[in-house]
């Protein structure tokens, strides 16, 4: 069984910065790890992923150059640095690891979930 805990969430204003951290309990260096968001009245979507050994990553096309995925498995952690943060990226971020060590983006690839950390971007 693993547990992820996701941390960094908070409320920003447009064009700054924050970093969100999941640190995971249980095994994660074999398995890919990825970033999802739910909005309000909005589907969970895929955010970003990270293969087993940080070789590949996949993101979103709307987060591509503001947003970076890392891990780090000496310390079972997964963060995602958000740069130039717009008020459409308000929502309840979730960590996720699926079962495989590519960096898949489809929320149905996906085994175990954090319970998620809110980001709020005000206009």
């Amino acid at each position: 069984q693993v547990q992820l805990v996701e941390s960094g969430g908070g409320l920003v204003q447009a064009g700054d910065s924050l970093r969100l951290s999941c640190t995971a309990s249980g095994a994660f260096s074999s398995f890919a790890m990825g970033w999802f968001r739910r909005a309000p009245g909005r589907e969970r979507e895929f955010v970003a992923a990270i293969g087993w050994n940080g070789g590949s990553t996949s993101y979103r096309n709307s987060v591509k150059g503001r947003f970076t995925i890392s891990r780090d498995n000496a310390k079972n952690t997964v963060a995602l640095q958000m740069n130039s943060l717009r008020p459409e990226d308000t929502a309840v971020y979730y960590c996720a690891q699926t079962k495989y060590g590519a960096p898949l983006i489809t929320t149905s690839s996906y085994d175990y979930w954090g319970q998620g950390t809110q980001v709020t971007v005000s206009s």
